[in-house]
C-alpha cells in the first residue's frame, strides 16, 4: 500500500502506518516534499509496485493537490491498480473554530487507518 501525503498529512499517515504495521499491514509513505514540481515519478513507481494508493491531504477534497494525485495516478498507472484510489481529506465545510469540531473535521490517523483497510478490501 502506498500513501501519498504532504505538510501535517505526513503525521497522521506516520501514525496510522505504525498502527496497520500492527495488524501486519505494508505501509509505503511518499512525503510530498515540493508541491510545485510535483514529483509524480517518485508516487508513481510506489504505486505501481504497491498496486494501491490512498492520498492524504489537509485540503478539502474538491480542487486541492490530492485531487491532481490521485488523478495522476489513474491516468498514469491505472492497469497497475489492484483497487481505486482513495482518498482522506479535509470535510468539505469551513474549518471550526471549536477544537473538538475542528478534530472532526480535519484527517485524523483513524481515518487514514480506515482508507487503507477500505482499499485492502
Amino acid at each position: 500500500m502506498t500513501i501519498v501525503t504532504y505538510g501535517s498529512g505526513l503525521y497522521r499517515s506516520l501514525e496510522a502506518a505504525d498502527r496497520l504495521a500492527a495488524e501486519g499491514v505494508s505501509v509505503e509513505i511518499v512525503d510530498l516534499r515540493t508541491l510545485r514540481p510535483l514529483d509524480s515519478t517518485t508516487f508513481l513507481d510506489s504505486v505501481a509496485r504497491t498496486h494501491r494508493a490512498v492520498v492524504v491531504e489537509e485540503g478539502w477534497r474538491t480542487g486541492g493537490i490530492g485531487a491532481e494525485v490521485a488523478a495522476q495516478i489513474s491516468e498514469e498507472v491505472f492497469w497497475d491498480l489492484d483497487a481505486p484510489v482513495g482518498r482522506v481529506a479535509t470535510a468539505e465545510v469551513p474549518i471550526p473554530y471549536a477544537p473538538h469540531l475542528e478534530a472532526a473535521a480535519l484527517p485524523s490517523a483513524e481515518r487514514v487507518a480506515e482508507a487503507v483497510r477500505a482499499t485492502l478490501g
